[in-house]
């Protein structure tokens, strides 16, 4: 028996092979980025808020949003109460339409 020689690869396909390689390397980089990305944002504790938050009668809390030296808190009523991040006190109260 006679053993046939290795067929001779053509360059194009070489090529071919090459860039779906580094593809997938690329690809394979770029997911455990994304993963390593989101883990590390879930794991952030979020904002600061004082332990207890001194409220007028009868107002119930629908959403709480944070900015630099202040919290905002929007009510079931239609207002914005924003205070102050270090103090406590109230700032500001805006009446939604």
């Amino acid at each position: 028996m006679t053993d046939a020689p290795d067929p001779i690869e053509p360059a194009n396909l070489k090529f071919l092979r090459l860039l779906v390689t580094g593809l997938t390397t690329v690809m394979i980089v770029g997911l455990v980025t994304v993963v390593a990305l989101i883990v590390m944002r879930f794991r952030d504790d979020g904002p600061i808020l004082p332990e207890e938050i001194v409220l007028p009668d009868g107002v119930a809390v629908q959403a709480v949003t944070t900015g630099d030296g202040w919290y905002a808190l929007v009510t079931k009523d239609d207002r914005i109460l924003i205070y102050d991040r270090i103090t406590g006190a109230l700032r500001q109260e805006v009446v939604l339409d």
